[in-house]
């Protein structure tokens, strides 16, 4: 079974290595501040996985603005560069890219999708989870 494990391991970085899988050197979330400031307060963050030489990554990156602009103060939304940051993708146990990690406030990851991922199915998620602050009437 170790050695198993081990082979797994092995094989899930040489395909990092091999894709050229960024920017953040971490990619877990910083640990919930215990302070009743709203500027200190701990966002829930989605962290999109992937290169700035892969299609769909390049396809997502629009998007990916666009929800950074639309929604600051409200959710965190980070890139990485998995070509640049191998370290993050072994981390995250990144298998392929694009692959978008969500967490909430307090930083454990509620959800993952591998691949493109539309405007409405980030938002989707991020309803579904409570990310975002109720709708108002």
């Amino acid at each position: 079974m170790k050695r198993v494990k081990l082979f797994l391991v092995v094989l899930a970085f040489l395909t990092i290595t091999e894709t050229g899988l960024s920017e953040a050197k971490s990619p877990v979330p910083e640990s919930p501040k215990t302070t009743k400031s709203v500027v200190n307060r701990v966002l829930p963050k989605m962290v999109d996985y992937g290169s700035d030489k892969c299609i769909p990554c390049k396809a997502m990156a629009p998007i990916l603005a666009k929800l950074r602009d639309e929604y600051k103060g409200i959710v965190t939304v980070q890139f990485i560069d998995v070509t640049k940051n191998r370290e993050a993708a072994v981390l995250a146990k990144i298998r392929l890219i694009p692959t978008q990690i969500f967490y909430d406030s307090t930083g454990a990851e509620v959800a993952r999708h591998e691949g493109f991922m539309a405007k409405d199915a980030i938002l989707s998620v991020w309803k579904e989870h409570r990310m975002l602050p109720p709708e108002k009437k």
